[in-house]
Parts: structure tokens; C-alpha cells; sequence
């Protein structure tokens, strides 16, 4: 039982969205509820993605990883664009984005995320769709530079 406030009562969910806030709710902080009702959550599964930025001048610019099965794959530049560098970059706590540049892939670098494509409003590239590992028929890498 807690003590704190009551944010949430009346929530229902599908099980198919990605966070609390796609399920559909009340108001929150209106309840009518008690303590007597609390509910937890534990999870499981794997962890979202995690995105990293290689070659760029700061921690807001360069081209784009995603580590995918312990693996960091290069995002494929053939479908990147502002809505999917706009959604990087805030993931990535950066102000809007400037650019999306794509290029030549970094040295060393060999293993694709390919067909990536986003609306803009996404929270997270995990949101996104093509959201795979693939072949990048132009070689290209997919880069970003937020504000």
C-alpha cells in the first residue's frame, strides 16, 4: 500500500502500446479510488535499443547506431530522413533537428538497420517502423545534427 498521491484510476490497455500514456486514461491525478486498489507493474523482456552517435563533433551530432542483439548496426540512410532524425533527437534529450544527413559509413562498420521510416511525433526510434536488421543497398549511413 502507498502513500503517495493517486495519479492514475480507470486505466485500460491493449497490451500493444509502447508507453503508459498510448493506453486509454482518465485524467490524471483524478480518482476515486483508495490505496486499497494500488497496483504494480514488473517487467520483462529485453531493453529498448540503445542509440549512439559516432564521428560527429558533440554528443548531438554524427552518425547514427542502434545496439541490437549486442551488436551496434549502422542505420541505412536509403529512408532517413527530418522525421526520423527529428525522433533521434528527441530521444536523445537534443534540441530539434538541423539535419539528416547521410554519408559514407564509418570504417569498420559493416552491419545494417534498414528501412527505418518515422512520422516525427514518435518518442522513441523503438516506436518507429522497419525497426530490423538488413542489407543497405546505397552504402549509405544515416547521420543527425540536433540544435
Amino acid at each position: 500500500r502507498g502513500a503517495d498521491p493517486i495519479w492514475l484510476d480507470g486505466t485500460h490497455c491493449t497490451g500493444e502500446e509502447l508507453t503508459l500514456d498510448r493506453c486509454h486514461l482518465h485524467t490524471w491525478g483524478e480518482h476515486n479510488c483508495g490505496h486499497s486498489e494500488d497496483a504494480g507493474v514488473v517487467c520483462s523482456g529485453p531493453d529498448p535499443p540503445q542509440v549512439r552517435l559516432r564521428g560527429g563533433p558533440g554528443p548531438c551530432a554524427g552518425q547514427v547506431q542502434v545496439l541490437l542483439n549486442r551488436t551496434w548496426l549502422q542505420v541505412c540512410g536509403l529512408t532517413w530522413g527530418l522525421p526520423e532524425a527529428q525522433v533521434l533527437c528527441r530521444q536523445l534529450g537534443c534540441g530539434p533537428a538541423l539535419s539528416a544527413p547521410v554519408g559514407p559509413h564509418l570504417p569498420g562498420e559493416g552491419a545494417w538497420l534498414a528501412g527505418l521510416t518515422c512520422r516525427g511525433s514518435e518518442q522513441l526510434l523503438l516506436e518507429c517502423r522497419g525497426l530490423r536488421a538488413g542489407t543497405c543497398q546505397t552504402g549509405a549511413a544515416a547521420a543527425i545534427a540536433c540544435a
